[in-house]
């Protein structure tokens, strides 16, 4: 009796893998949306075979709505993120402006 293979699978975090790997299936998707052949999609993620990337795309396109969702809600994280991390200012970036203050020399 053969076994079910996930081509397609989420992880602790919600992040939806191709497989067992650690490769996004929001990069094979954004490859295959920007025209790349399964071959391409293949070579350019090493650790993931032919069928995988096959695979990953049959689930895609047979669930659209799943992956639109999804999609929408890592957008939402990395905007997410991308503020916070705007919000901080680096210690060494910090350390900077203060010695540009110091020195006289104009940071902005």
């Amino acid at each position: 009796m053969a076994t079910a293979i996930e081509y397609v699978t989420t992880d602790v975090h919600g992040v939806m893998r191709v497989g067992h790997s650690h490769v996004m299936l929001d990069s094979v998707i954004a490859s295959f949306e920007a025209g790349a052949s399964a071959e391409t999609i293949a070579q350019e993620y090493p650790s993931l075979s032919l069928e995988e990337v096959y695979g990953a795309i049959a689930w895609y396109l047979g669930h659209r709505d799943v992956v639109t969702s999804y999609l929408s809600r890592q957008a939402d994280a990395w905007r997410r993120a991308r503020e916070a991390a705007d919000a901080v200012e680096a210690p060494v970036v910090a350390r900077l402006r203060a010695e540009a203050r110091r020195t006289g020399i104009s940071g902005r």
